[in-house]
């Protein structure tokens, strides 16, 4: 394969108001993006020979802007914001090779297991967010109790039910080596602002939908109220204290996403939805076929991991993650190094 021109970066993107929101002008953009297409021969997606799929994770206000509930800083403090930058420029540099993007979009809602008001204390107080994990030794003692309140909005009154439950998941939780549960701020709240992506982000993507005549495959995750949702491509708990299902896995977008001849991979967290996700993706490739993970791409300076300065950092985390990846087979690449091929 030999890889196309990269082509210029259109005048209407900003680099100063990638860390800011504001409305897309999308009659204004449309116009552009027909007259860019024609000006600079850009084939209808359709016509690609190799389908090569851009996956965004959750490139939401709520992760990527600083005033946000959980900026994704890095090491850095600017992570996100300097992440989104390249990412815009590499749509833009690569319109003509991008067959589909399909942005990610965490969704919640306030009632959620990992939200504070599903808990409280002897004291009638809600846990500290972004403070706070709740193990199974936690709930066995009774330091964090499952709200009373909250159970007739979610299980239907079964205060009970919920309860079991809730010690089950963090049970769950640890059983299977995962993060403890940690309880989040209020974020990526559905019919909020928050929830929307990035501006300049949303604008590339809509820009590449007109020039290409290739629609954006949106996808949602993480309204189960009972389960965290990191990965994409399936919830962090997929069965119930009783045995029944309470979630499953993202069959449809995994064939989708293993159709494509490429997947490139950015977004945020690095540590968190991005390293779920690409672990999802890893496990279905190796399933089906190890050489699979050839076609993957993980984007390294578009994503950043979980920092909370002198709290927390998921950068080593983050960074192993990765390089179990990489001896998988997949790939890590720099924007603005790599090039998009085609046959």
């Amino acid at each position: 394969m030999k890889p196309k021109a990269q082509l210029p970066i259109p005048e209407h993107f900003d680099q100063k108001k990638v860390g800011e929101v504001w409305r897309v002008p999308y009659g204004e953009r449309a116009a552009q993006a027909k007259d860019w297409a024609k000006q600079h021969s850009i084939q209808p997606a359709a016509r690609d020979t190799n389908r090569i799929c851009l996956l965004i994770i959750d490139a939401q206000n709520t992760f990527c802007l600083p005033e946000f509930e959980l900026f994704v800083g890095g090491r850095s403090g600017s992570g996100a914001v300097d992440d989104n930058l390249r990412l815009c420029e590499f749509i833009y540099r690569n319109l003509n090779a991008i067959t589909t993007i399909a942005p990610t979009m965490d969704t919640h809602t306030a009632m959620q297991i990992f939200h504070p008001i599903f808990w409280i204390n002897e004291a009638g107080e809600h846990p500290l967010p972004a403070a706070t994990s709740i193990t199974l030794e936690d709930v066995q003692k009774g330091i964090w109790k499952v709200n009373p309140a909250v159970a007739h909005s979610i299980s239907g009154a079964n205060f009970s039910a919920l309860e079991k439950q809730a010690c089950y998941y963090v049970k769950k939780l640890s059983d299977d080596g995962k993060y403890p549960l940690t309880i989040w701020p209020y974020h990526s709240m559905l019919g909020g602002i928050g929830h929307a992506l990035v501006s300049a982000v949303e604008e590339a993507v809509f820009f590449h939908t007109i020039a290409r005549n290739s629609q954006a495959l949106f996808e949602i995750k993480g309204g189960n109220p009972l389960t965290e949702n990191y990965s994409v491509l399936r919830p962090e708990v997929l069965d119930g204290f009783d045995g029944n299902p309470i979630a499953e896995k993202n069959a449809k977008f995994i064939d989708k996403l293993l159709d494509f001849d490429a997947v490139i991979i950015a977004g945020q967290a690095k540590s968190h939805c991005v390293a779920w996700t690409i672990d999802d993706l890893l496990t279905e490739i190796l399933a089906r076929d190890p050489n699979w993970a050839k076609k993957v791409y993980l984007l390294e300076d578009c994503t950043s991991p979980v920092v909370v300065p002198g709290v927390v950092d998921f950068t080593e985390q983050a960074d192993a993650a990765f390089q179990r990846f990489a001896a998988a087979g997949m790939n890590i690449v720099k924007s603005t190094q790599f090039e998009v091929k085609s046959r």
